[in-house]
């Protein structure tokens, strides 16, 4: 396959005009790129490609003068200009190269290049996720696969970059990514976009060889010697982790939609081997409007998702709350990844199994002893089993959602299965009911074995009310479970008895513990906890080294860095901002926001013209058509970004119109073009 490497060099910048062809240490900048393409193991051929304008004879005439292959063609179709390069060059591999990256490392290139060869795979780079720095940027396509992006991809942002429309796409075109071996060099930013950076390559390039194209080794080690430019040479690495590379990471919009054909076909065929065709009933065709959903996604990167279709969106959903950090976090992907070279399970205990309950004791004030599972049900079921060994008891008062498990999942309309006898031991109360609670408690005096509660879900609980229902359940003989599956590591870094100062007895923990591994832990009283010495909870997969190695990088990410904070702060500017646009609209009544702002829940409300259910329904159609991905809440994590945000305030502004003017007619349930979301049962109130 004739591998050619296809630089894109125009001379006009806003910050920067001409900066390709500027003197950087004797050498033009685009003639360093160049020098870089042409010692690429695997190249055939080096050809530069700019546009038509007249500025850019200036970029034609110095590859005239230096004997390079020159391609002009349409300054605003890139990906056309890309495959005009290509065709004339008789590629069938492009290597795409830019010219504001002069420090390229030929050996990186190589590498990729190989990757995509060796892979059999359409596309392979080293941008997703960051992991190498800014300015070692190539991408390896085939020519096919940019053709078919030349016969397809819509005017707009799909043609004025070259391969967004190939890398949405996960599920047409096979893809690959070639991960730094170095730690923490997404921070280093070597590309010329400023005054600034010219000024650091100048000063880089004056300790490099110019005869040759230096390595990124090289690189680093002459910024490693000066202390001064290693500072100057590294960004902010939370910008680094969030970072839009270009229109690839761009959430959708309805004039852009691709539809759901894909997502169509995919769920007849899973549905004929999967029941409801997913693993989850939340992430299932009953918890969206089926026929504008899609039901299906492809890949991750922060704050958002790509479907099979290719559509991308703003995930509000974010797995159900697990990516407290976002999807393809480095820290944790990292983390893995060192963990799979040494193992995954293995035949005895690990010490990751000591360190990250040693990191839990010390992070959640009521953890003396830790106990791992593998989801929230195992957290709380475990939690409900000791408690159950410890006081003698049997009987159990509930109080929100906390799993699958008979002893809960018995209390439901979802009881199938489930033995009369053993629903008949939990009784649920009302949040906020201490009388309620009083009245089970004495109903069942001597029998209750633990109070399991959420301590909030979609209201922050009253002055004294956890601290009076710790004191009731004590009285009573009864042990205070807290289910944090959703509020640990995403209210306080303590979870919400860190953030109300109440310390249960056991606490349940999960979710983004691991931000998206399985795992999760029961926590509580030593006492209590060394029951399990003799309480039989045990798996396989207990002490699964690649959760337990993610889990500790996000408690010292937690730890480290505003993770909390942040989730506060903008999952606070996104509440009020949806709530001043459903004001605006006159949907108060209808629509509101409730719970705690890194997790707010959407409260959908009856109308005269409209039930609930059909008002979901074609909120959701509509915003989904707009690229943000939302069912039931506002789940923020880490990685998303004012733009994320904004791009979802932008989708409210187009939707609650829209709400409002299907509510202005009668019977929205009869007009509604998509069948009406049903819930899987009711759980939280207010």
């Amino acid at each position: 396959m004739k591998a050619v490497a296809v630089i894109q060099a125009r001379m006009g910048s806003s910050r920067l005009p001409g900066k390709v062809l500027r003197d950087l240490g004797g050498l033009a900048v685009l003639g360093w790129v160049v020098r870089a393409a042409g010692a690429i193991p695997g190249i055939d051929g080096v050809v530069v490609a700019t546009s038509d304008a007249p500025g850019d004879r200036a970029v034609s005439d110095w590859c005239a003068t230096q004997g390079i292959d020159c391609w002009r063609g349409s300054e605003a179709d890139v990906l056309e200009r890309m495959l005009g390069a290509a065709r004339q060059a008789g590629a069938e591999v492009v290597l795409r190269l830019t010219a504001d990256c002069p420090l390229l490392d030929p050996q990186v290139c190589g590498e990729v290049l190989a990757l995509l060869k060796r892979s059999g795979a359409d596309y392979a780079s080293n941008i997703e996720p960051r992991s190498w720095p800014d300015g070692l940027d190539c991408e390896a396509v085939t020519l096919e696969a940019l053709e078919t992006a030349g016969r397809e991809a819509a005017p707009g942002p799909d043609r004025e970059h070259v391969t967004p429309f190939i890398r949405r796409q996960q599920q047409r075109f096979a893809s690959v990514g070639l991960h730094c071996p170095l730690p923490d060099l997404a921070r280093e930013s070597w590309t010329l976009d400023s005054e600034e950076d010219f000024a650091v390559l100048t000063s880089l390039v004056a300790r490099l060889p110019n005869q040759r194209a230096p390595s990124y080794l090289e690189v680093l080690a002459a910024i490693d010697a000066d202390p001064a430019l290693a500072a100057r040479s590294r960004r902010d690495t939370r910008a680094a982790e969030i970072a839009v590379l270009d229109a690839a990471a761009q959430p959708a919009k309805a004039a852009n939609w691709n539809g759901f054909e894909r997502s169509r076909a995919l769920l007849a065929r899973a549905e004929r081997s999967i029941p409801l065709g997913s693993q989850t009933f939340s992430k299932s065709r009953v918890n969206y409007p089926v026929e504008a959903s899609p039901l299906f996604l492809t890949h991750g990167r922060g704050g958002r998702v790509w479907d099979v279709d290719g559509n991308g969106y703003v995930d509000l959903v974010m797995g159900l709350l697990p990516l407290l950090l976002g999807y393809c976090d480095p820290d944790v992907d990292r983390a893995i990844r060192e963990q799979l070279d040494r193992g995954i399970t293995f035949s005895l205990a690990t010490e990751l199994e000591a360190a990250l309950a040693e990191r839990l004791v010390e992070m959640v004030p009521c953890a003396e002893m830790v106990r791992f599972g593998k989801n929230g049900s195992d957290a709380t079921s475990a939690a409900v089993r000791i408690a159950r060994h410890h006081t003698g008891r049997d009987h159990l008062v509930i109080c929100g959602y906390h799993g699958w498990h008979d002893w809960y999942i018995g209390t439901t309309s979802r009881d199938g299965g489930v033995p009369a006898a053993v629903g008949a031991l939990s009784h649920k109360v009302g949040y906020a009911d201490l009388d309620g609670l009083a009245a089970v408690l004495e109903a069942h005096a001597g029998e209750v074995a633990a109070v399991i509660m959420e301590p909030m879900t979609v209201t922050e609980p009253p002055p004294g009310y956890l601290q009076e229902v710790k004191a009731l359940a004590h009285r009573h003989g009864a042990l205070l479970v807290f289910d944090e599956i959703i509020t640990g590591f995403r209210f306080a870094a303590g979870g919400a008895q860190a953030l109300f100062g109440v310390t249960p007895d056991l606490a349940a923990v999960g979710k983004g513990l691991g931000n998206g591994m399985p795992i999760s832990a029961v926590v509580g009283r030593a006492d209590v906890m060394r029951g399990f010495e003799e309480v039989f909870f045990s798996g396989t997969m207990g002490g699964e080294a690649l959760s337990l190695a993610a889990a500790l990088a996000v408690c010292d990410k937690i730890q480290r860095e505003p993770v909390i904070e942040t989730l506060w702060r903008r999952g606070g500017a996104l509440a009020e901002g949806a709530r001043q646009r459903i004001a605006a609209h006159g949907l108060e009544a209808v629509i509101a926001l409730k719970g705690a702002a890194p997790w707010m829940i959407l409260d959908i409300a009856d109308h005269a013209n409209g039930s609930r259910y059909a008002i979901k329904t074609l909120f959701l159609a509509e915003m989904l058509k707009r690229g943000v991905l939302i069912s039931a809440s506002h789940n923020l994590c880490y990685a998303h970004s004012d733009e994320d945000l904004a791009h979802v305030l932008g989708a409210y502004d187009e939707v609650l119109p829209l709400v409002a003017a299907a509510l202005a007619e009668p019977d929205l349930d009869r007009r509604l073009d998509y069948t009406p979301i049903q819930p899987v049962f009711t759980v939280r109130g207010a």
